[in-house]
């Protein structure tokens, strides 16, 4: 389900190029944080179904100063979209996240991460059907796999009655996904995709993480 929409989606990208029908985007790449700034930062990784929405969902929140869209969970080196989105490498669309930990704690991306997703839902999200699109926290660290599970229990006991299904399991590697997939939700709003599944997912963290967005956003 999901490579037909997003086969529709790039394929109104070309159009919308050969249009000039572009928006600005505020999308920040991982070449593009300085060497001083790199030095202060952690990082995070999340698959939680599309990752042009998990992208889009961590570019807003205070304190984060890139997210990146790529493929994580597998073992094959160097997926390629094709391969990944057709379930051939175990890898999850994934993200990763560059944040302050002055700024933002690792907890908190953990609750937004569960408060912006369906962690009741195996093997998908809304209409991403496969392992290529589950909920998944790829810990670096003990302290990361401690902070994910705690939540994750404590939103079991008071959310979910036990029925959260995402995985947390040792980071491995991180690929990241083609330049075209790179801050897509903000320079093509217009995408049928986007409209339809991507933006009810960023709005709904929005209304529900307020205190946590950029000053841009809010």
């Amino acid at each position: 389900m999901k490579l037909v929409f997003k086969l529709t989606a790039m394929a109104f990208l070309f159009m919308a190029a050969s249009c000039g029908a572009k928006t600005e985007s505020k999308h920040i790449t991982a070449l593009e944080i300085s060497t001083e700034k790199a030095a202060q930062l952690d990082t995070a990784y999340f698959a939680g179904g599309c990752f042009w929405c998990i992208e889009a969902i961590f570019e807003r929140v205070k304190g984060v100063e890139a997210a990146v869209s790529g493929y994580s969970g597998g073992d094959q080196k160097n997926p390629t979209y094709h391969e990944v989105s057709y379930g051939k490498t175990n890898h999850a669309e994934s993200v990763k996240v560059f944040f302050d930990p002055k700024v933002v704690s690792y907890e908190t991306l953990v609750e937004i991460f569960f408060g912006s997703i369906d962690p009741t839902q195996l093997n998908r999200q809304g209409p991403d059907v496969g392992r290529q699109y589950r909920s998944a926290i790829f810990y670096k660290n003990d302290e990361q796999k401690k902070i994910a599970t705690e939540v994750k229990n404590r939103l079991n006991k008071a959310e979910y009655n036990g029925k959260i299904v995402t995985e947390i399991t040792r980071f491995k590697a991180f690929y990241d996904a083609e330049g075209y997939h790179q801050g897509y939700y903000e320079i093509h709003p217009e995408d049928p995709y986007v409209r339809s599944v991507s933006k009810p997912k960023v709005e709904k963290f929005m209304k529900h993480f307020k205190d946590k967005l950029k000053e841009e956003y809010k």
